[in-house]
């Protein structure tokens, strides 16, 4: 079973709004009850006609990259997922390594109505891996959607996990970025930073620099000193240079669809075509209810 998981599924929430709705209508059963049942229908089922015409747009819209040659800005990945630097995530309920997990326990109460208890996610990073290149992923803030999930009841208490595992092939829309080390390593702030580090340890500055031992530096052993931090500095600078390039997907700083889900594009894109279509004859079907409503006597 599909299981929308960082931000509620849209359509799924506003289906079981828009059955309650229903019900209040039934419940009140005169035409002003109707009325406003129908017309709060009409406008959840425009709201996430919207929101699902969104996502299907921007899924079509947005073409496949890979890692080594994404674009900076908004693009759309499919790779393998692997934990970040072998970091083990162990999910909360089951206690089994994960790629990210979310969890919900759920306690049973007046009427059988069930009432969270205790919900959470991780906000671990973790890779995808393309034939090109790895990408880290941040899963905050995304919107996940993934096949893993499990439901079981024990007693009065209900509890239900989602996940992403190792190996899962892992679809990531969202805004890509490239953290080269070297470009963005600032010799001037290091050499302060390291400067500043030293003077916190007078002793040991001393130790190191004051060669004629009068308890002071005078400028030459200064200058020595600075001299022996740039080297600390370059030493860094090169160090920085072997290093490769970082690439990052997290969430869209302009507001965009951050998504991530274990489910192939073109199911994903199958699913939101048929929501849209769903809410769109919802809505038409409640105004047609409200006229009909109106024109009653």
């Amino acid at each position: 079973m599909l299981a929308k998981i960082r931000r509620e599924y849209a359509q799924l929430i506003t289906s079981g709004g828009q059955l309650v709705l229903l019900f209040v209508g039934f419940k009140l059963d005169s035409r002003e009850g109707w009325l406003g049942s129908l017309s709060m229908m009409a406008l959840i089922s425009l709201i996430a006609w919207m929101s699902a015409l969104r996502r299907l747009r921007l899924i079509n819209a947005t073409p496949t990259s890979k890692v080594s040659s994404a674009a900076q800005g908004y693009v759309e990945l499919i790779g393998t997922g692997k934990p970040y630097e072998e970091a083990l995530l162990i999910s909360k309920l089951r206690v089994l390594p994960c790629l990210w997990y979310r969890y919900k326990v759920e306690q049973r109460g007046h009427k059988n109505k069930w009432n969270t208890i205790d919900h959470g996610e991780s906000k671990n990073l973790f890779s995808l891996h393309d034939d090109s290149g790895t990408c880290v992923v941040d899963p905050e803030h995304a919107e996940i959607i993934t096949k893993h999930r499990d439901r079981w009841t024990t007693g009065n208490y209900r509890y239900t996990e989602w996940k992403l595992i190792h190996h899962d092939s892992i679809y990531a829309l969202g805004e890509f970025r490239t953290h080269n080390v070297a470009a963005e390593f600032d010799q001037r702030a290091e050499l302060n930073n390291l400067l500043a580090d030293w003077k916190r340890d007078m002793p040991e500055l001393h130790a190191r620099f004051d060669l004629d031992e009068d308890g002071e530096l005078d400028m030459k052993e200064w200058m020595l000193a600075r001299s022996a931090a740039r080297r600390e500095v370059s030493k860094k600078m090169q160090v920085a240079h072997t290093q490769s390039d970082v690439h990052i997907m997290g969430q869209p700083r302009d507001g965009k669809l951050y998504l991530l889900s274990n489910i192939a594009p073109n199911k994903l894109s199958r699913r939101y075509l048929f929501w849209s279509w769903a809410h769109l004859l919802i809505f038409f079907g409640a105004l047609v209810g409200c006229g009909w409503m109106m024109q009653a006597t």
